[in-house]
C-alpha cells in the first residue's frame, strides 16, 4: 500500500501495481469476474420520437429492448455498460448515435450500477443564486474547447456572468497549464450528465485526498515527468497526494476515429485499475491517471501542423475513461496522456496554432488534472443528502451553455429539467444538427452567435431582463383569443384562436 503524501513526507512512497485481484462486487464484496473489462465505442441507430419527445426513456427503451440497429441490448446484468452517449445526427426518421461501453462486466457489475439514463425531475427551482454549466463535448473538433485549455477564455467571460460556473476537464485542462476560473468547478463529464438529469448532486470540499495512477514505463525519464509533476504540486499549492501507483503491466489505451468523425477510442486491462481502485476505495477522494494512448506513427506532428484543422486524438477515449471511473466509483476523475518516448518529446513542434501551445511547452500534461481535481466537489448520489444545504443539484442550475449541434445527456437532462439553453454557433465543431428541431419550451432556448453574445444573454437572464427584449426589431406581442366553452353544450372544449 502507499503511504499518503504528508507535509512531513519528504518523498512520497510509490508502489507498482502488478496482481489483477478478483473483484467480488461494487461495494464490500468486490466485482466477481472482472478479468477482461475493456472500452469499447459502438455506432447505433435508433428510430425517430414523435417531435423528438421524451428523448432519454426513448433511448434508453431503444437500447433495453434490442429495436437499436448495432447496439447491444440494455437489461440489468448486462455485460455491456453504456458509459457516455452522443447523438451524432438526427432527422424525422431516426437517429444515429455513438455510445461508448464499458464491456466484457460481470452481471453483478451492471447490477450495482444505476443507468445512465435515470432521471429525476427537479423539485423546483433555487432563485437565490445563478449557477451556470458549461460543456464542450471531447472529441467533436471545436474550434472553442477542443485542443489545449483553449475554452478557458469563454469560461472564465461566462464565470464573471454567474455566482457559479460547473465545468469539465475538457474546458479547462491545457496541459501543463489550469487556469480555470476562481468561481468554478471542475467536474467530470458524466458527473456533469448526472447532475443535468437530477440523480447526483455537488458537495464542494476545502481538499481532496488525490489518488495518482500512471504507466510503468522502460523509460524512466518518463515516469520521472509524471513524478515531478506530482511533486511540485505538493510543494507549490499543497495537494494532498493519497499515494502513487504504478500500473505494470499499464493501460492499454488507444486513438481512434469513429464513422461520424469524433475522436473516440479503445480500452484494455480496464480491470486492473479497477482492482486498484477498488482495493484501496476509502483512502482517496479523487482519481488521477497519466498514461500512454496509442496513437499511429507521425500522429504529433501531423497534428501540430494541422494549423488547428484536426481533430486532437487523445480526448476521446480519455472521456471514456474518466467516464467508467467516476460512473463507477462515485468519485472526480481525470486523465493525461503520457509523452511516448524522449524522442518525441524533444521535437521541434515549430510555431504552432496558439490553441495548441499548451500542449508544445508542456512535458507531462498532468498538473492540469492535480489542479482541477484538488478542490473537485464529492459526488451526492444518495436522495437523503441531495437535499442538504450547501449540496448543488439540478434545481440549483440557471443554464446550460453547449456549442450548436451538440447532442448529448446534458442537452437532454436540461431540455426534460427545464432549464434555459444557449447554444454557441462560433466554434462548434461537429454537429448532430439544428438543437432548435428539439421540443423546447417558450424561451427555453437560445442561440448565440459567439460567445460575445453568449455573455450577454446569460447576463439578462441573471438579471432577470427577457434576451429578446435587448434586441431590434422588436416585434409585437401575438394576440391570442381564448374562447369560453359553449354553455349550451358542455362538452365542447374551450379553444385558444
Amino acid at each position: 500500500m502507499a503511504l499518503p503524501c504528508r507535509p512531513s513526507t519528504a518523498v512520497s512512497r510509490m508502489v507498482r501495481w502488478r496482481k489483477s485481484r478478483p473483484i467480488a462486487s461494487m461495494n464490500s464484496s468486490g466485482i466477481r469476474g472482472v478479468s477482461t473489462l475493456q472500452l469499447h465505442e459502438k455506432s447505433i441507430t435508433l428510430p425517430s420520437s414523435p417531435n423528438h419527445r421524451g428523448l432519454i426513456q426513448h433511448f434508453e427503451s431503444a437500447l433495453r429492448h434490442g429495436y437499436a440497429a448495432g447496439a447491444t441490448p440494455l437489461y440489468p446484468g448486462a455485460a455491456d455498460i453504456p458509459v457516455r452517449l452522443a447523438v451524432t445526427s438526427f432527422d424525422g426518421s431516426a437517429y444515429s448515435c455513438e455510445i461508448g461501453y464499458l464491456t466484457g462486466a460481470d452481471h453483478s457489475l451492471a447490477e450495482g450500477l444505476q443507468s445512465i439514463f435515470a432521471f429525476k425531475q427537479r423539485n423546483g427551482i433555487n432563485a437565490e443564486e445563478f449557477n451556470a454549466v458549461y460543456i464542450v463535448p471531447t472529441g467533436i473538433g471545436a474550434e472553442v474547447g477542443g485542443h489545449a485549455g483553449d475554452a478557458s477564455p469563454a469560461a472564465q467571460l461566462l464565470a464573471s456572468c454567474c455566482d457559479r460556473l460547473i465545468t469539465h476537464p475538457n474546458v479547462v485542462n491545457a496541459s501543463d497549464m489550469n487556469e480555470m476560473p476562481a468561481n468554478a468547478e471542475y467536474v467530470e463529464g458524466s458527473v456533469l450528465c448526472r447532475l443535468l438529469m437530477g440523480t447526483a448532486g455537488l458537495d464542494a470540499v476545502r481538499a481532496n485526498r488525490v489518488l495518482v495512477v500512471f504507466d510503468s514505463q522502460t523509460d524512466g525519464m518518463i515516469e520521472n515527468l509524471v513524478l515531478n509533476t506530482v511533486e511540485s504540486a505538493r510543494s507549490t499549492y499543497g495537494l494532498d497526494c493519497a499515494g502513487i501507483y504504478k500500473m505494470a503491466p499499464p493501460l492499454e489505451l488507444t486513438a481512434l476515429s469513429s464513422p461520424a468523425g469524433r475522436a473516440v477510442g479503445s480500452g484494455r486491462n480496464i480491470h486492473k485499475l479497477f482492482d486498484l481502485l477498488r482495493e484501496t476505495a476509502g483512502d482517496y477522494d479523487a482519481v488521477a491517471i497519466s498514461s500512454l494512448i496509442g496513437v499511429p506513427d507521425g500522429f504529433h506532428e501531423k497534428y501540430f501542423n494541422s494549423a488547428g484543422s484536426m481533430i486532437n486524438p487523445w480526448g476521446g477515449v480519455e472521456a471514456m475513461l474518466t467516464h467508467a471511473v467516476s460512473h463507477y466509483f462515485n468519485v472526480p476523475s481525470a486523465h493525461a496522456p503520457m509523452i511516448e518516448s524522449r524522442e518525441i518529446l524533444n521535437e521541434d513542434s515549430g510555431r504552432v496554432d496558439p490553441r495548441m501551445a499548451a500542449e508544445a511547452i508542456s512535458s507531462s500534461f498532468f498538473q492540469c488534472v492535480l489542479k482541477g481535481l484538488k478542490q473537485s466537489p464529492r459526488i451526492v448520489t444518495d436522495p437523503n443528502q441531495m437535499t442538504a444545504g450547501g449540496v448543488l443539484t439540478a434545481r440549483d442550475i440557471s443554464c446550460l451553455i453547449i456549442p450548436e449541434g451538440c447532442i448529448g445527456l446534458p442537452t437532454l437532462g436540461a431540455l426534460e429539467q427545464g432549464i434555459t439553453v444557449i447554444a454557441v454557433r462560433e466554434g462548434s465543431g461537429l454537429t448532430a444538427g439544428e438543437l432548435s428541431h428539439l421540443p423546447w419550451r417558450d424561451n427555453q432556448f437560445f442561440v448565440a452567435e459567439n460567445y460575445w453574445e453568449a455573455a450577454g444573454v446569460l447576463s439578462a437572464l441573471r438579471a432577470g431582463i427577457a434576451p429578446n427584449s435587448i434586441r431590434r426589431p422588436f416585434p409585437k406581442l401575438e394576440v391570442k383569443t381564448w374562447r369560453d366553452a359553449d354553455p349550451l353544450n358542455a362538452t365542447i372544449p374551450r379553444r385558444r384562436q
